[in-house]
């Protein structure tokens, strides 16, 4: 036994040391290959010629020394990688570089800041703290010192003086203190006093990026209308313009494309013949309306479209889209207009039940229109094929009308639903049983419910107009058993005592799930097919704040 421990304990020192024997040999190859990239980039930084060439030098040199997210997330902060991280290597080393050329003082002092900036970023995100808390304000130090020096030595014509007033202010809004406002007054004054006298645009479209990553939209999108007319400056063709804006979208900066867009549609729109300018707005509007990335922009195309072409420049398709975008920007009238439109100009259309079951709801939950709203779920019921926004209509009748108190043709509806539903739409057909148990019952109109549609419907409550409460979904299309997130959010105003806890009472089309009053956000599935109606009325102890609707499609 012994013996068989000593052969296992060999075995297990040979394999050791077999793998040892073998990995070294690779690792000083790993290490030498290091070494002779950080030689490169050491030569490239001393010897650079340009702006451009020097911070390319230096961006590999910190990728070197630790990994950073190809598509870095928000403030930058860096991905977990261990010990690849070597921070503290770094900052020695660019240290020994200002021994070696005085005038790059400046940057590598912007670069040193920038290091113990991602430092600091890695150590909360990993939770060391040991470190964190034995040498963060040392880092804490380095940052703002090394950022000052290079802001002392340099002026809003170099890009390290920009690049400094950057990381001083991203160190200030992380650290929440009262450098941060000063700290973004310096960062703007710098950035637009750069744009002025600077040919390198890299420097403020990076500021623009952090801003916007912030939340500093307003900010952000002055620095890129900067960039962008600096850049239209360069004399860039039409179409180098287009695929700037294009390649700005696809990056996922949105307000540099729109921004790039506008110039270039202005530009093309005094040669091009509508013939070929129509289609090319066209492919923008639908750009920007898939996945709702930017419906309002998508509705400034839609116009431009409308002013050049007129309605018949809209297929129905085209129209579909531009109303569908509309109702999710909860511009409901406008969306109404255009679903109206598209029911008179395509009467035989894919999408005339949706646009007429979406008119209905427009008309009676958003301008308080009964007439006109139950003019269209009549439209709807009366075809011979049942689909999923007849059944929709017929239960939108029967609610209105047991409403109203006409409970025999509320339970006529009903039953006309349950007729037509047959084994289908059980969704509806349970909502439909519901409302006959409480007619059959001699019960009111369920709580929730019978408050949303008192506080939609009835004249004195016009005061109620969606303006203090929003309700959002996501997706807002969906398929068959497809998780939708909804939530939403009150204005409560100024209480001068303790916060208000509101209650939230969900009515309407709320699938498998039923929220609770405490509830202001769930998620939930739909089984079928068809456009569901979600209704809220938030409360506070002093009454009703405010309702709202929102409609979620079902394919």
């Amino acid at each position: 036994m012994v013996l068989f421990k000593i052969i296992k304990s060999l075995k297990f020192k040979f394999l050791v040391f077999c793998f040892v024997f073998y990995l070294l040999p690779f690792s000083f190859y790993l290490y030498a290959q290091d070494s002779a990239k950080i030689n490169a980039l050491s030569k490239q930084i001393i010897e650079a010629k340009s702006d451009k060439d020097l911070y390319s030098a230096f961006e590999e040199l910190m990728d070197l020394y630790f990994s950073r997210a190809t598509i870095k997330s928000e403030g930058g902060i860096p991905l977990p990688a261990g010990k690849e991280n070597k921070y503290n290597e770094l900052a020695d080393f660019l240290n020994s570089l200002i021994k070696k050329k005085k005038t790059l003082e400046p940057a590598i002092n912007y670069y040193i800041a920038l290091t113990r900036y991602y430092q600091l970023k890695y150590l909360e995100e990993t939770q060391e703290w040991d470190e964190y808390f034995s040498n963060g304000n040392t880092y804490r130090d380095q940052i703002t010192q090394s950022a000052q020096k290079a802001i002392d030595v340099t002026t809003t014509k170099d890009t390290a003086y920009l690049y400094a007033r950057l990381i001083l202010w991203r160190f200030h809004r992380d650290q929440q203190d009262a450098f941060e406002e000063p700290a973004l007054a310096d960062l703007m004054r710098a950035a637009l006093e750069y744009s002025q006298v600077s040919p390198d645009l890299i420097p403020l479209k990076d500021a623009a990026d952090q801003l916007l990553s912030y939340g500093e939209k307003g900010k952000a999108k002055e620095l890129y209308s900067s960039y962008v007319n600096k850049l239209v400056t360069q004399d860039i063709k039409d179409e180098e313009l287009a695929s700037i804006a294009s390649g700005f979208y696809k990056e996922g900066n949105l307000e540099l494309s729109q921004l790039v867009y506008d110039i270039y549609i202005e530009k093309i729109s005094k040669t091009y013949p509508k013939e070929k300018l129509i289609p090319f707005l066209i492919d923008i509007a639908k750009q920007y309306s898939e996945g709702l990335k930017d419906t309002i922009y998508a509705e400034n195309i839609f116009k431009r479209i409308e002013e050049i072409g007129g309605k018949d420049a809209f297929d129905q398709e085209l129209m579909y889209l531009r109303a569908f975008n509309l109702e999710k920007s909860k511009e409901y009238s406008q969306a109404l207009n255009i679903y109206m439109d598209l029911i008179q100009r395509f009467p035989q259309g894919a999408h005339l039940e949706e646009a007429t079951y979406k008119a209905g709801i427009f008309f009676t939950y958003i301008l308080r229109d009964l007439k006109s709203g139950e003019n269209y779920f009549e439209e709807l019921m009366n075809k011979k094929s049942s689909s999923p926004y007849a059944i929709s209509s017929l239960y939108q009748l029967g609610l209105l009308s047991q409403w109203e108190g006409d409970l025999i043709k509320a339970k006529e509806y009903y039953n006309k639903l349950l007729d037509e539903a047959k084994e289908k739409f059980q969704e509806t057909v349970n909502l439909a049983k519901e409302r006959l148990k409480e007619i059959e019952g001699t019960k009111p109109l369920e709580y929730n419910l019978k408050t949303f549609l008192d506080a939609s419907l009835k004249e004195e409550n016009k005061v109620f107009d969606m303006s203090k409460v929003d309700l959002t979904s996501s997706p807002y299309r969906l398929k068959k058993d497809q998780e939708v997130d909804i939530g939403s959010s009150a204005y409560l105003g100024e209480t001068g005592c303790m916060q208000v806890e509101p209650q939230y009472l969900w009515s309407g089309d709320l699938g498998a799930n039923k929220p609770s009053l405490q509830q202001h956000a769930f998620n939930t599935t739909y089984t079928e097919p068809g456009t569901k109606v979600i209704n809220l009325v938030v409360v506070s102890p002093s009454g009703i704040i405010d309702r709202n609707i929102d409609l979620i499609d079902v394919d």
